[in-house]
């Protein structure tokens, strides 16, 4: 099978992932092996292979927003069966037995393992999934549109979520890549007023396609202040603005796996009155599972250029320049 590998980690304008001919993986227990179709490039990649986040091995196959097909199934494995579709995400495998894990965090469980960093993932033909960590995928959605709601659609989900912001109330969001441009839909779903922080005048545009009330830079003025914001950009710089922009009582959520530093801030000005500023780690097999089922209710749609998987390269530099609008996939097909 073709497969993108990572050999050695270094700026993504070097060109560090090479195109291998690789063995056709074998399904353990428990696992399906999956032909993949479509995997969506995440930022978190890039991070991976340009050194950002601890490396895992030295040699892997990236990519974690997964749409393909069951080729066939391991021992012990009676669903998802052959010819199945299935999606896989970040996460590829919890415990199960630790506290976390018992609580309905398993996104936190010190033993978990994810995809395309732990064990091998979607820039490839083929790969051997958990059967217990795939998701059944609606008929009706096309599998580009699928790929990005599988790590940059839940994440920005959870970040919701996790920020509190309840319908009817103005959500201010800082960056407008993948995961911005899904929340965005399920936050106008949700009847809240959007407020839009982000450099490029394309992608304010975009923004403004997609419902946004306002938008502007991280240094103008917004009309009021958001009652909750969720920092996408990992900009350090950003999180000092959004707390003290954001309503008294309100939440700053920072959505990203990692960060550059953030500047030493002021209690009174940043933090006071009741704020919370919190991250966001990983995501759950239910905010997978919800997500899904909302994208498929609202309907949300996701604006998807495609790669070839040779090509992934080129892709992850245009996401690292802020050139795409919307998600970047590649395409197996």
């Amino acid at each position: 099978m073709k497969a993108m590998v990572l050999e050695r980690r270094g700026p993504i304008e070097t060109e560090p992932l090479v195109l291998r001919d690789l063995p056709v993986p074998e399904p353990g227990p428990g696992e399906v092996l999956v032909r993949v179709s479509m995997c969506g490039i995440c930022r978190t990649d890039l991070h991976e292979i340009e050194g950002d986040l601890p490396p895992a091995r030295s040699t892997v196959v990236p990519g974690h927003q997964i749409v393909g097909q069951v080729e066939r199934a391991g021992p012990g494995v009676e669903r998802p069966a052959a010819g199945e579709r299935v999606g896989a995400a970040w996460l590829n495998q919890s415990c199960g037995s630790c506290a976390f894990c018992r609580s309905g965090r398993e996104n936190l469980c010190r033993d978990a393992r994810f995809t395309g960093r732990d064990v091998d993932g979607g820039y490839a033909e083929y790969v051997c999934l958990p059967a217990g960590f795939v998701y059944p995928l609606p008929a009706d959605f096309p599998d580009r549109d699928l790929a990005p709601l599988l790590c940059a659609g839940i994440i920005g989900f959870r970040a919701l979520r996790l920020s509190g912001i309840r319908p009817g109330e103005t959500l201010g969001l800082y960056g407008f890549g993948a995961s911005a441009h899904v929340s965005i839909q399920i936050a106008r779903h949700w009847n809240c007023r959007v407020f839009v922080f982000t450099r490029a005048e394309a992608h304010r545009k975009h923004a403004g396609s997609l419902g946004a009330e306002w938008t502007g830079t991280a240094a103008d003025e917004p009309p009021e202040p958001p009652a909750a914001s969720i920092v996408f950009a990992p900009a350090g710089e950003l999180v000092p603005a959004a707390l003290e922009r954001v309503a008294h009582g309100g939440t700053v959520t920072l959505a990203g796996i990692t960060m550059t530093a953030i500047p030493a801030m002021e209690y009174e000005r940043h933090l006071y009155h009741e704020k919370i500023l919190r991250s966001v780690a990983n995501a759950t097999r239910r905010d997978g599972r919800e997500l899904i089922a909302l994208a498929e209710a609202i309907p949300i749609r996701t604006n998807t250029t495609l790669f070839p998987l040779e090509a992934a390269n080129e892709a992850l530099l245009l996401v690292k320049e802020s050139r795409i609008s919307g998600a970047a996939v590649l395409d197996l097909r």
